[in-house]
């Protein structure tokens, strides 16, 4: 028997009116430049807790290595996205495009010019992960000639290096895409060994810049341009001799005899590369869908943060920049015409975005409120 008319309209009413409204998922960047002597992040992921903080607040948190990395110590949270920071600026501009996954195929790159001991004791690390996080790692291989890896420091306090044989690493990471079909690669390059340094000293102290972090950035920005795959890094080191007194924003690099771990986790589920958006999936993520970019106040000149702070965009995303976490530049937003807001501290910018999440305009959290002029 059919229903009369009114009960039909009354059930479609109450089915509307208990369906809740579907937003589009909260996005949020989060960046710590690399290399740059930043207080939170410029050391073993120690950036880390603020990803985990802004977890319940975000449905997406996209982040770089730098930020997540912790050596021996990782995190997973199923809401950052491990994005490459080549990768992050080409998003940023809405060249490319991020694909969330299950999982990547890991192949990984060894310098040749790695000692055998040091070798095998990361070669162990990956075994590891193998066995007790069950990471899909498939591939090793070593580069046809030594990296010959150089570190630098610019006038800034900033650090960078070079890498004397590109070509070798570029030839390894082609033979991991098309012979073995890895979908994200791991690269483990000898560092010069810096030990009793001042600034090595500094950086175990938590009071330096980190000396590796550039020519690292310089080694994943290579591949990730050449072959658009994910990418990161770890540095082979020699082990440093024990220092009781060791900062606990440097401790997670003082556990073992490589930083390795947390790169293959990353990995594991970083998202795939999307180069060109003319014909976009619905669960792809493209720039215009970023809701807010989190950045120290003081570096804001870097690729991303000036495409992402672009006032001219058609997209208005909210821009917060952390006061707290100085660094050894002094870039503020203002003088580039990005409209940020200030916070002190994290846990401030953390407020900002709850309450922009809320729907609130954050500028009125305020006791002093400017009047409309008509």
């Amino acid at each position: 028997m059919a229903e009369p008319p009114l009960i039909k309209l009354g059930l479609i009413y109450r089915t509307i009116a208990l369906t809740p409204f579907s937003h589009p998922p909260f996005t949020v960047v989060l960046i710590v430049p690399t290399g740059i002597g930043a207080a939170i992040g410029g050391y073993a992921g120690d950036a880390l807790p603020v990803v985990k903080a802004l977890a319940p607040l975000c449905d997406r948190i996209i982040t770089h290595p730098n930020v997540l990395n912790g050596a021996q110590m990782y995190w997973p949270i199923p809401q950052a996205l491990y994005v490459e920071g080549y990768a992050l600026d080409q998003f940023a501009a809405g060249h490319w495009g991020l694909e969330p996954v299950h999982q990547n195929r890991i192949g990984v790159i060894f310098d040749q010019g790695i000692e055998l001991e040091l070798r095998d004791r990361h070669r162990q690390a990956i075994e590891a992960a193998r066995a007790t996080l069950g990471l899909p790692i498939t591939t090793l291989i070593e580069t046809d000639a030594p990296l010959n890896v150089t570190l630098q420091t610019a006038a800034s306090g900033a650090s960078w290096g070079t890498l004397g044989n590109p070509g070798s690493l570029l030839r390894a990471a082609e033979r991991l895409i098309t012979t073995a079909g890895v979908e994200a690669i791991a690269v483990i390059a000898r560092f010069p060994d810096d030990l009793g340094s001042e600034a090595l000293t500094a950086y175990r102290h938590g009071s330096g810049v980190d000396a590796l972090a550039g020519a690292e950035a310089v080694i994943s920005h290579l591949i990730v341009r050449q072959f658009g795959i994910p990418c990161a890094h770890a540095p082979a080191l020699a082990p440093l001799p024990l220092d009781p007194d060791v900062a606990p924003r440097s401790a997670a690099e003082e556990l073992g005899y490589t930083f390795l771990p947390c790169v293959l986790v990353g990995l594991a589920r970083a998202p795939r590369l999307i180069r060109g958006g003319e014909f976009r999936r619905s669960h792809q993520i493209w720039a215009d869908q970023v809701d807010a970019l989190i950045v120290p106040a003081s570096a804001c000149g870097g690729s991303a943060t000036l495409s992402l702070g672009d006032p001219r965009q058609r997209t208005y995303r909210l821009v917060i920049a952390v006061e707290a976490n100085t660094t050894t530049l002094n870039v503020p937003p203002e003088p580039l015409g990005i409209p940020a807001i200030r916070a002190q501290s994290y846990p401030e910018a953390i407020g900002l975005l709850a309450a922009y999440r809320a729907g609130l305009d954050p500028h009125l959290l305020h006791p002093a409120i400017s009047p409309l002029n008509l």
